[in-house]
């Protein structure tokens, strides 16, 4: 067998007889790889640029594009359109009418007035005979009392009582004018058939003649206030503040405010239509 000898050293190839081979550069394989596979890559860019290119030219119509949204959209969204027509201006779309096209108010030119339509008229057997005139109103005033509510205020003989307005001349007694208050025109008066007034006298209510005193128009004024049931009032004397016409006994006499539900009930009394 032949000896293998070993490799001398490369820095003392003498010794041995035997020298490296430098008919290469070191390393030459390696550059030829890494030059073959940057050009392979720069040729596969190369090629996917120019397809790209080639599908980007191509005309889409059916695909959607994304077209920039109205004034009113929030910056920086966008949409997706159908793109115009080709050859057409880009702000045609901005004078196509809108899905629901409104009606003009104003009539055109060339179009005749519509006619108006009538109404149909119902059958003859749903006709309505013209309404009856309403009756003509009642005039005058009746005082009703609230907690008894089939009394009113009555005159009989020269004072005012609480009574139920059965007949005729009951209704009739029943009855009075109601006037702006002979003291104060916002409070209230109350006058007779027979032009005499309701007034106090020795707080007992009364239906005397007007004598033209000024005690008289004080004592024939009565101001309304609010009562404790809906609909009803109190009738405050003006020239005695404090006391309120009630009934006692079904009198009406000038009382003052107590602070019990007797008197509030008693002295509580409804406006209605008069009675004759």
């Amino acid at each position: 067998m032949s000896e293998e000898k070993s490799r001398p050293p490369l820095g003392r190839p003498w010794e041995s007889g035997w020298a490296p081979d430098t008919t290469r550069a070191p390393g030459t394989r390696r550059l030829w790889l890494a030059g073959a596979l940057a050009l392979a890559t720069v040729t596969a860019c190369v090629t996917a640029i120019a397809v790209m290119d080639n599908r980007t030219a191509e005309p889409t119509p059916s695909a959607a594009q994304p077209t920039a949204l109205s004034s009113s959209a929030p910056g920086g969204l966008i949409s997706f359109a159908t793109p115009s027509k080709t050859g057409e201006a880009p702000e045609a779309d901005h004078k196509r009418p809108s899905p629901t096209p409104t009606r003009s108010t104003s009539p055109r030119p060339d179009a005749s007035p519509e006619p108006h339509t009538k109404a149909p008229k119902p059958p003859a057997s749903h006709r309505t005979s013209p309404p009856a005139k309403p009756p003509a109103a009642q005039t005058g005033t009746s005082i009703r009392s609230v907690n008894y509510p089939d009394r009113y205020w009555q005159i009989s003989g020269d004072y005012v009582t609480l009574a139920p307005a059965g007949s005729a001349s009951a209704r009739r007694n029943a009855t009075f004018e109601r006037v702006a208050g002979l003291a104060d025109s916002s409070c209230y008066s109350f006058t007779t058939a027979d032009g005499g007034y309701l007034r106090h006298r020795n707080f007992v209510l009364r239906a005397e003649r007007n004598d033209g005193s000024s005690l008289f128009r004080k004592d024939a004024t009565f101001c309304p206030r609010p009562a404790s049931y809906p609909g009803a009032i109190m009738l405050e004397s003006a020239n005695y503040p404090g006391r309120f016409l009630r009934h006692r006994n079904f009198q009406l006499r000038l009382d003052p405010y107590q602070y019990d539900g007797v008197y509030r009930a008693d002295s509580a009394f409804r406006l209605v239509a008069g009675l004759d």
